[in-house]
């Protein structure tokens, strides 16, 4: 494990950055190419841990993957896919490592195939909900039994499927891909109805590859038996990751950081209206899409005083990842900042509205939580303070940021798990910072 320290930012973060691919779009466009017939051209898949273990398992399950180039705009990858013929039978359990979005999709994607795979992961994935999955496509007529307590490893035994309308209890993009993914195996059509949008990637990817999909508000639908076919993707940049660049340009005075070609996914992209309404200086430059994903150039400047705001529940879907670093923006607001209905921070990488809470008070932050609500008093004085990265990406950068404004030194340790996300986060900050590494 690494301690990575950060002192306060001598002066402002200027410069343009070429943040990492998106993850989300990443791990779509790889599991779509391996289900697909033929050949597909994917540009810029992320280079991070999480979609190694999707593209390692798609490759234990047979399709066939051939790195083409990589650089700072990520992978180029061609994939083969099983197609008709279906996935092969693994050699042994597919570790899916620390990627919850490798599992829960991957359930989805076997459901349908009549084959046995188990799925395990680290110790972090172990603990986290699969229930809220495999219950769902029970319902379809797949074979899926979890560990006790509802975690991996999970035993998926594929078979036929039927469409299958289904309600969701709560807005979950994973969930709802992974029934998508199934309903293209299933027999007649698959229906998933959230009860607030959430992030919508799948829908746009699938048309892609030559799969209709069917939209109606918070409901979305495939019919099958459908093959998707061979194409090209170009993946975007993430807008997770330049969450915590706008948030430390708005911390940091004097600063412009200019971020092209960012994901403005309207699933994704809610911590910029909240960023704005609390006061911060972005802009939406040079609007554009790749594929079916509208994306765009972000400008984030220092700008004038910041204020609180109320995050309600229906905003959280397309701004959950990123509720940890608003809530480090609002330490520095007038006012309370209360985010409402985020419970399901609870069950991420990590107790993140736990550890979120306790690290900010251990930076002298006025802190108040609940089951699914955060309350941050400001504005407040931090200071430097020793803080677990506790095995969650998110966690590690957020607690950077902080180290920028924090009085004396920050000292992170863990930091070495950025590489799940953003693997050139720490190298990025020193560009901006028009410093040294280590700061």
């Amino acid at each position: 494990m690494t301690d990575t320290t950060i002192t306060p930012a001598l002066g402002p973060l200027t410069g343009e950055v070429r943040l990492p691919t998106d993850k989300s779009i990443s791990h779509r466009a790889v599991l779509v190419a391996a289900m697909a017939e033929g050949e597909s051209d994917l540009v810029g898949v992320l280079d991070s841990a999480d979609v190694h273990a999707t593209l390692t398992a798609v490759q234990a399950l047979g399709a066939d993957i051939v790195l083409l180039s990589a650089g700072s705009r990520g992978l180029r990858v061609r994939v083969t896919g099983w197609g008709a013929a279906g996935p092969a039978a693994p050699s042994g359990p597919i570790d899916c490592g620390n990627s919850g979005t490798t599992a829960r999709l991957l359930m989805g994607v076997l459901a349908g195939w009549p084959i046995e795979v188990t799925l395990t992961g680290d110790e972090s994935l172990s603990r986290r909900p699969m229930e809220r999955v495999a219950a769902p496509l029970r319902a379809m007529g797949a074979d899926i039994q979890t560990a006790e307590g509802g975690t991996l490893p999970v035993r998926i035994r594929g078979g036929a499927l039927r469409g299958t309308i289904h309600v969701l209890p709560v807005a979950s993009a994973q969930v709802k891909t992974a029934l998508l993914l199934a309903g293209l195996r299933a027999e007649g059509r698959t229906v998933v109805t959230e009860p607030a949008a959430s992030r919508d990637h799948t829908e746009r990817m699938l048309p892609v590859f030559g799969v209709p999909v069917e939209r109606d508000g918070l409901t979305a639908a495939v019919s099958g038996p459908t093959l998707p076919g061979g194409t090209i993707v170009v993946v975007p940049a993430d807008p997770s990751s330049a969450a915590f660049m706008c948030a430390a340009a708005s911390l940091v005075p004097g600063s412009e950081v200019i971020m092209p070609g960012v994901s403005l996914n309207p699933g994704r992209a809610g911590f910029v209206a909240v960023l704005r309404r609390m006061g911060a200086d972005i802009t939406i430059e040079e609007p554009l899409t790749m594929g079916e994903e509208p994306t765009a150039t972000l400008i984030a400047r220092h700008g004038r005083p910041l204020c609180g705001t109320t995050v309600v529940a229906d905003e959280v879907p397309a701004l959950i990842d990123e509720v940890p670093v608003l809530a480090l923006v609002a330490t520095q607001a007038e006012g309370v900042t209360r985010f409402e209905g985020i419970g399901e921070l609870r069950v991420k990488e990590s107790d993140r509205l736990e550890l979120v809470s306790a690290g900010l008070r251990k930076l002298g932050a006025h802190v108040e939580i609940g089951s699914d609500w955060l309350e941050v008093h400001g504005p407040c004085a931090l200071h430097g303070a020793t803080l677990s990265a506790s095995g969650d990406h998110r966690l590690a950068m957020m607690w950077a940021v902080a180290g920028l404004i924090a009085e004396g030194a920050t000292v992170i340790e863990g930091f070495e798990v950025i590489d799940v996300s953003y693997p050139a986060f720490a190298d990025d900050l020193q560009r901006l910072r028009g410093e040294a590494w280590p700061f």
